[in-house]
């Protein structure tokens, strides 16, 4: 199914519509190289490692998902250098 970025009227998030539910994609970059055992931390994000840097990418089902990512991040003592919604593709 194809997907495609819609934005809310009177908002600033960009959201995906997937088979009628709508989703937003974020990208968490946190200070350090993590470890194979801490990405596998977050199962639902991709990871990619960089200069000094794990980032963290994929799609967010909602606030509160979001949140929780955060949260678990905290929890194991990452370090949050930014968090950035994704601009649409395609």
């Amino acid at each position: 199914m194809p997907r495609r970025m819609i934005a809310d009227k009177g908002a600033s998030r960009l959201s995906q519509d997937i088979g009628g539910e709508q989703f937003m994609r974020y990208e968490i970059r946190v200070d350090g190289h993590m470890s194979e055992t801490l990405t596998r931390a977050f199962p639902e994000l991709d990871h990619v490692l960089m200069a000094g840097q794990t980032v963290l990418f994929g799609t967010v089902l909602d606030e509160a998902h979001l949140y929780g990512l955060l949260a678990r991040c905290q929890s194991l003592g990452l370090r949050v250098l930014e968090m950035r919604q994704l601009p649409e593709t395609g």
